[in-house]
């Protein structure tokens, strides 16, 4: 299977190619969420939670990597599933 053409708004794609695309992102799914994925890069890390009508991240900085991002500020934003997943892919893996 492949992903629909990336200029394609995210709520015309089936769950399972979200998924591929996260995974191939480099997140990684929630065990106990399972709308809910994780993805970690060397300047920051996030939660991403696919809800009902927006794809919600909460960016955590990683300068600390020992504490617990539940103890560190957040920056959080909201995409539209409207949103093309170009859109969504540039502006969510560019970091906070």
């Amino acid at each position: 299977m492949t992903l629909p053409p990336p200029e394609t708004p995210l709520y015309n794609h089936p769950l399972p190619d979200i998924e591929r695309w996260l995974m191939a992102q480099g997140c990684f799914q929630d065990k106990t969420e399972l709308h809910c994925w994780h993805v970690e890069r060397p300047e920051w890390s996030a939660e991403l939670c696919l809800e009902i009508d927006q794809l919600t991240v909460r960016y955590f900085d990683c300068d600390n990597p020992e504490a617990f991002p539940e103890a560190q500020p957040a920056i959080q934003r909201s995409f539209k599933y409207s949103l093309s997943r170009r859109d969504i892919e540039e502006a969510v893996f560019s970091g906070p």
